[in-house]
C-alpha cells in the first residue's frame, strides 16, 4: 500500500463546526494549541510570521473576538486571548 503526499493532503482536517471556514482561523487555533498560553494579537502576528502593522494586528484581533463570541476562545483580560480551561 502506497500513500502519497497528495493523498494525505486531500484528507480534510477535522474542523469544529462552530469555527469559521477560513484557513486563518485554523492557523490561529493551531498556534494556541502549540504555545499553550494566552496570546495577544501582536503575539499571534509574530507567530504567524505577519508583519507587525495595524492592518494585520487589527485583522487578527477581529478574528480573535469572533472566536470569543463563539465560545472557542476566552478573553480573560482586555486584548489577551486564551483557550478555555477544560
Amino acid at each position: 500500500m502506497r500513500i502519497t503526499r497528495k493523498t494525505l493532503l486531500d484528507i480534510p482536517a477535522p474542523v469544529r463546526p462552530d469555527v469559521p471556514d477560513h484557513p486563518a482561523y485554523q492557523q490561529i487555533l493551531t498556534t494556541f494549541a502549540d504555545t499553550g498560553k494566552p496570546l495577544r494579537a501582536r503575539d499571534l502576528c509574530q507567530a504567524l510570521d505577519l508583519s507587525i502593522v495595524p492592518k494585520n494586528t487589527e485583522g487578527i484581533r477581529s478574528k480573535l473576538k469572533r472566536l470569543v463570541t463563539r465560545g472557542i476562545l476566552t478573553e480573560p483580560e482586555p486584548a489577551l486571548f486564551a483557550q478555555p480551561c477544560p
